[in-house]
């Protein structure tokens, strides 16, 4: 049976199976709505559950990275900050064995010159008594030509040049003193 007042002609629907369709397409509706649409809904809950977890694993994996860079940055600050108290430290330590080299080098050149000084206040005075030997040696023989006697005893001899030498030292040192 064909609905007769359709203009649609062989395309209008017969009225049986327009009533048939639609009841079937209600229980399917109802069955799919009761049965297949909580399943859906849960697969989309447990779906959405999932990917917000797995949100909140990946902000608190993001978190505990954020704080694993912050303690090793802290790290890596504390080890620059020890890397320059080092530094200073070595720096004083070279500066003060620096100058301790210096004063062992400032206290070896003063025993140097000391020893230096007393080196030379020593050949002074050997070579003032050299020349005093020598000196009178060549005053013995002067004086011996001059008196005409021989002064070849030694106590003699000595006795000359000494007097000699202090009648010399007397007429220097007032000649220096003024």
């Amino acid at each position: 049976m064909y609905l007769a007042d359709s203009s649609l002609g062989p395309l209008s629907p017969n009225l049986t199976e327009l009533i048939i369709g639609t009841i079937s397409f209600l229980i399917v509706f109802v069955v799919l709505w009761r049965v297949l649409l909580p399943r859906i809904q849960q697969t989309l809950t447990e779906r959405t559950d999932q990917i917000e977890g797995g949100l909140q694993r990946a902000e608190e994996a993001q978190a505990e990275a954020k704080q694993t860079l912050e303690q090793y940055q802290a790290q890596l600050a504390d080890a620059r900050h020890e890397a320059s108290r080092l530094r200073q430290e070595a720096q004083e330590e070279g500066a003060r064995i620096l100058a301790e080299l210096r004063e062992r080098g400032e206290a070896e050149r003063q025993r140097l010159v000391a020893v230096a000084h007393e080196q030379i206040d020593t050949e002074r005075a050997q070579a003032i008594q050299a020349l005093r030997a020598e000196m009178g040696a060549l005053a013995v023989e002067l004086a011996g030509r001059v008196v005409g006697e021989s002064l070849n005893e030694d106590a003699r001899q000595r006795r000359v040049v000494d007097r000699f030498l202090e009648e010399l030292e007397a007429e220097q040192v007032p000649e220096s003193a003024p």
